[in-house]
Formats: structure tokens, sequence, C-alpha cells
């Protein structure tokens, strides 16, 4: 039974994340705050030294003009200077509308547009050629902040034009930031996130100071991390996910190395070395796919040996979650094992992370146990852009694999009508930006917020999400169908897929689309001696087709008849956010996928 977590912490909750921020800087001046990648080098600062940065920025901000709760658009992939802006919008007492770089122009002037944004931080040219797409939207505008763009020292100014503003506005009055920051209340506006729209035009839900505090501090709370732990950041700081863990950041006191090219994560890994890291199922998905087959495609003893040790280490990590000893003799080639194989696996992400923490989508159980039987923690954990996205995670010293753990303290969780999934508390969003209808439909004047997620719940507070409640289908045979789930089964016996979604709505029985990762089907390519081909080609040569028909085989042993996926397809290219198909979160548009596929899903009905 889980021991009861104290809420003690709640009674002496900072005002403002700003004042949470300098509340870390007293606490923590001189010892690195981030590091961040300059040409092929690291770069290390320190607490004080971002905070005399943030300090000049929101003095800039000030002398634009900036009000309080007025919104200032953040337009860029996740880096340093990401950061230095959100601090310093938050230290001027203005709200942060952020905004995904790879968001498309319509979109991004929308979203500008609709929360009313008076200044603009954007990255570089391709983001300030976006803002060019309807003026008429952005006339409120009065000053965007490039990062790497093209400044014209007018309407277009760069952010060491801006940190001279504020130099200049301190030297005048040196303490502009410190009553600002002074005056922010728990419930002014602290940021504007739009969600991904994997149906519809994205809503802005508005998050206040209270809810991110809350949510540092909850984490906190936990005994998770400190000081001396050091955090790999390159999820996308404009996702919920990445701005939870600033806050737990400063709540927790741990250092962050940033760097948002996801190309680099694997390698930087190595280099870094991080204590823990947070990403999206995909990501644990991709490396896990890419290790077994490399090994498959290399075959013989290695092979052998490579499936030998997880098998061992599968055995060692279900009795000591079950509680139970592990034989001598299984410890002692376990030990050898882990020597010879195991090792070296957690040596490709740094050899140092004590876990990692997964969120944004389903996580399969399968793929938690393989990490764990190599030696890695994955922490899953579940909540919404409209609960600041942290409201449940499992614990390092108390988790149970298949689940998203327990509710943070201070937080609530329930089930409602259909075992819908329910939220309450500090962390959940005020509501919809200009939207009080929208708002109305999913929070209750009492609190609770229903977050359209069907669950499970056990005896000692442990959730399930089990699917979400529009995406379960009954087939014309009256069964109901989770698609969520058997697709999360496949991707863990298919390393090889990176996308699998089942269709089967009022339909006989169930079919599905597949995209393959890249990487791994090329060393399939490698193994099956089709090298060279093209992606279009290879998922039509009955070698490739082969090896995914195996592998629908054995999920649907495991599957109720009704359940069963009797014809499938492969895509001729694998999902992306740039071909539309796929939120900046990495969650699949299953409804935009649906249509754009239409004929192919029906013709598996022929």
């Amino acid at each position: 039974m889980p021991v009861a977590e104290s809420t003690e912490f709640l009674e002496h909750l900072p005002a403002s994340m700003a004042s949470r921020f300098f509340d870390r800087v007293q606490r923590s001046g001189g010892r690195e705050a981030f590091r961040h990648p300059v040409g092929d080098a690291w770069v290390s600062v320190s607490w004080q030294e971002v905070a005399e940065r943030v300090t000049r920025l929101a003095a800039g901000l000030l002398a634009l003009g900036i009000e309080p709760e007025q919104r200032i658009g953040l337009v860029s992939g996740t880096r340093y200077e990401w950061i230095l802006a959100d601090l310093a919008i938050m230290a001027a007492g203005a709200a942060t509308t952020t905004v995904y770089p790879t968001t498309n122009e319509t979109d991004t002037v929308y979203i500008l547009g609709d929360s009313d944004c008076r200044v603009i931080f954007a990255e570089d040219d391709t983001q300030l050629a976006k803002l060019a797409a309807d003026p008429s939207l952005l006339a409120g505008v009065t000053k965007v902040v490039t990062f790497d763009g093209t400044a014209d020292g007018d309407r277009v100014i760069g952010l060491a034009d801006l940190e001279e503003l504020g130099r200049v506005r301190l030297a005048a009055d040196p303490e502009l930031v410190t009553r600002t920051v002074a005056a922010i209340g728990p419930e002014q506006l602290a940021t504007l996130i739009y969600t991904s729209g994997t149906t519809g035009r994205p809503k802005g839900v508005r998050l206040l100071h209270r809810s991110w505090v809350y949510e540092g501090e909850a984490i906190a709370s936990l005994g998770l991390l400190g000081e001396d732990d050091l955090q790999y950041l390159w999820l996308p700081m404009a996702h919920s996910f990445g701005k939870v863990l600033l806050s737990a950041q400063l709540a927790c006191g741990f250092a962050s190395a940033v760097d948002g090219r996801v190309d680099r994560v694997v390698d930087n890994l190595a280099v870094v070395r991080p204590t823990f890291m947070g990403a999206a199922p995909r990501i644990f998905e991709k490396a896990h796919g890419r290790i077994v087959a490399m090994v498959h495609a290399e075959g013989g003893v290695r092979q052998r040996l490579f499936d030998r040790a997880f098998a061992v280490g599968l055995e060692v990590s279900r009795r000591r979650r079950a509680g139970r000893s592990v034989p001598p003799l299984v410890a002692v080639q376990h030990r050898v094992l882990d020597k010879l194989v195991l090792a070296k696996i957690r040596a490709r992400f740094g050899g140092r992370i004590r876990f990692f923490i997964s969120g944004a989508a389903a996580l399969s159980p399968e793929l938690a146990e393989w990490f764990h039987a190599a030696g890695l923690l994955i922490l899953e954990g579940y909540g919404l852009t409209e609960t600041s996205a942290g409201s449940v995670v499992n614990r390092a010293a108390d988790y149970r694999l298949g689940t998203v753990g327990r509710v943070l303290p201070g937080s609530e969780v329930r089930l409602g009508l259909d075992d819908e999934v329910e939220l309450r508390g500090p962390g959940v969003m005020a509501g919809y930006h200009n939207r009080p209808e929208d708002t109305a439909a999913v929070l209750g004047a009492d609190g609770w917020l229903r977050t359209g997620d069907k669950g499970s719940l056990d005896a000692d507070g442990f959730l399930t999400i089990t699917g979400r409640i529009k995406e379960v289908f009954k087939t014309s045979g009256g069964k109901y169908i989770a698609p969520s789930a058997i697709e999360a089964a496949f991707k863990a016996v298919c390393p090889a897929a990176s996308a699998f979604l089942v269709f089967g709505s009022d339909r006989n029985y169930c079919v599905a689309l597949v995209a393959l990762d890249p990487d791994a089907l090329a060393e399939i390519a490698a193994s099956k001696g089709l090298a060279g081909r093209s992606y279009a080609e290879l998922v039509r040569t009955p070698e490739v087709r082969e090896v995914v028909g195996a592998c629908v085989e054995q999920l649907n042993a495991g599957l109720n008849r009704w359940e069963t996926i009797k014809r499938w397809d492969l895509l001729d290219h694998d999902l992306s956010i740039d071909s539309g198909e796929m939120t900046p979160s990495m969650k699949v548009k299953r409804g935009q996928v649906e249509d754009t596929y239409r004929q192919l899903i029906d013709a598996l009905y022929d």
C-alpha cells in the first residue's frame, strides 16, 4: 500500500513563477543552471548569469510598454534562448503564447492573433516569414525580437538589442524588475498554450502562475530530483510537457542541458551523460527498434547472446517488481550478461540515467518492460495541456509498469461516466481563451476537468489509461474496440513499426495501416539483400511484408477474436509532423490519416 504523501508544501507556494525563479537564483546562484551547444562545444551558465540576462530582457520588455498579462508570442524550437525569453516574459508580468516552430504560417498567425500578442520572439528568418502571412491579424504587434533572424533595427530587433533597451531602463530605475515581480500574484496569467489540434482549430489554454508553481513544488515534494541531477532537455518547450520540466527545475534546482534538435538526442546523451530525461513514447520506440534491428540484422552469436540477456533481464525484472527473490543461478547469469550486453545498452544513453519520464502519449507496457530489463526505468506519467501537463506520475520508489502512476499530492483523480478520467487540483487551467462555451463543456463549476480519456483505478490509486473515449468504436457485431491498446501492443512486438492505426467502426472486422521507421526499414533491407531501394519500393517487397505479417500474427495471438487484425497494408512513407499527419508533440492525427487513406482502408474490406 503506497504511503500517503504530504501536502504541507501547498501552504508555502511562491506567488509566481517569476518569484520562484529569483528564489532559485538566491539559493543556487553559483551553481550550474543550464548548458547549451555553441558550435561543437557545450557552454555552461550559472543561475546568477541567467538571472542577469533575464533581468535585462524583462526590463527591455517593460521599456517597450508591456503591461501585466499582455501576451508575448514565442515562436521557436527548444533552445537556451527560448528559456531566457520565457523567464523574461514572466518576470515582466506578461504571459507567454507558445507556438511550435513547425506550425504552418496560417495557424501561426491565427494563434498569435487570437491571443492578441503585443511583442513576438521569432527564432529565425523562417519564423519571421510566417508573420507576413496575414499582417492584419497581427496589427497589435509593436515589436518582433529575433534570436538568429535578420533584424531591421526598427520593427525587428535582435535579442542583444532588447537587452540593451533593458540595460538603459535599469540604469534609470534599478528596481524596476524587482517591483514588477513582487506585484505578480498567483492568479495572474502566465502562459497560453494552444492545443495541438488533432481535430479542429487549436484552442488557447489559459494557465496561471499558480498552476506552474504548484506543478514544480509538487514534483519537488516527491523527492525524485535534486540539485545534483542533470536533465537532458530536448522536448518542445512550446508543449506543456517541456514547460512543466522547467517548473520542476526551478523548484528542485537541477541543471539542464538544452538542445531541441531531435536528430542529436542519441549523440548528445553520450556526451552530456544526464541522470534523467523526459520524452514521448516515440523516442523510446525508435531507440528500441533501432537497437533490436541492428542486432538481429547481424544475427549469429551476438543475436543469441542479446536475446538471452534480455530473457534473463526480464525474469529478474519481473521477480524484483513482484517482491520475489532471484535464484542464485539466475543472478549469476544476470551479472555476466549485464556486463556483456545490458550495460552497453545503458551506455548508449550516457550510462548515468536514473530514470526516464514518459508522457504526451501512451507507452506500451511491453516496451517499458524491455527497458527495465536493460536496467533503464521509465516512469510513465499522465496529464493534459489543460492540467499544466503533470497530474499523475509513477515514483522511482513506487511504480507499476503499464500504469501512469498515482495523482500528484494536492490533486485529485476520479472516474466519471463511462470511466472517463476526471482531474481536479491547482494545475487545472483557468479555461480556454475567449471560449467560455468550450470551457464549460469540460470544466465544471466544482473544478473537476473532464479529460476525454477512459481509465481504470486500482485499490492503491494507480491509474491506467485505456483509451480515448472518442476513439473507442463498435464493430458491426456489437463489440467495443479500444484501438490505442492494440496499437501499443503491436509496436511492442514489431520494433520496426513507427505507427500502427486500427480501424473498424461499424465494420465486421478490424484492419490496420502500418508505417515503418525509416532507420529500422533500412536495417531490414540490408539483412534481406535489398539495400539501396527507396522506402516506397521496400514496403511493397514480399520480404518486408513477410516481416510485418509475422508481427501481425504474433499480435493477433494475444487478442480477443473480435479484436484481431484481419487485413492490413503498409503506407509508402513514415508519418511525420511535416506531412501534417502528426502533431508537434508526436501524436498521430488519427482523423486526418483516416480521411487521407479512406480509399486504402475501404479496399481492405473489399
